[in-house]
């Protein structure tokens, strides 16, 4: 059975707002990472892949350090596995090189009518997408949201 159209358009509206709530925290640092433990690895894991994958198309693959706050959950855990994967140097404990170019990166997962809306945030783009979690994993149930910001 297909979602009604107003039942689309609700969780969207929450989705939206979920996103320009975090749009204040630019002025005050990125905040802190937050993901439920109960997101499964296979879930976590696909998430985290198609969202650094996008997140490469921001800002490009590899051409930082990125500095990660982590909640050490199985999607911070996947998170900074994929990073690496795209060839980030990635560091958890915020010290880096003087003169390193880094990006720092925070991340939010809610889970939300039998969903979850993932956020990747820099201090330059916000990326958000709502997922359905299968057994096998989890798709995307929702166009990318883009936030650049100046």
């Amino acid at each position: 059975m297909a979602a009604s159209p107003l039942r689309n358009l609700a969780s969207f509206a929450i989705f939206a707002l979920l996103l320009s709530g975090c749009q204040t925290a630019a002025t005050d640092g990125l905040g802190v990472s937050d993901a439920p433990a109960e997101i499964s690895g296979p879930a976590a894991n696909a998430i985290a892949g198609e969202m650094v994958s996008r997140l490469a198309e921001q800002v490009g693959p590899g051409k930082a350090t990125v500095l990660l706050k982590q909640d050490n959950s199985p999607f911070g855990q996947a998170l900074e596995a994929a990073l690496r994967g795209w060839g980030h140097a990635v560091v958890t404990d915020q010290k880096t090189d003087k003169g390193a170019r880094t990006v720092p990166l925070a991340y939010q997962i809610v889970p939300y009518d039998g969903q979850v809306l993932a956020r990747l945030s820099t201090d330059k783009v916000e990326l958000g997408r709502a997922y359905k979690v299968t057994p096998g994993g989890a798709e995307p149930a929702s166009a990318l949201s883009v936030m650049k910001r100046s």
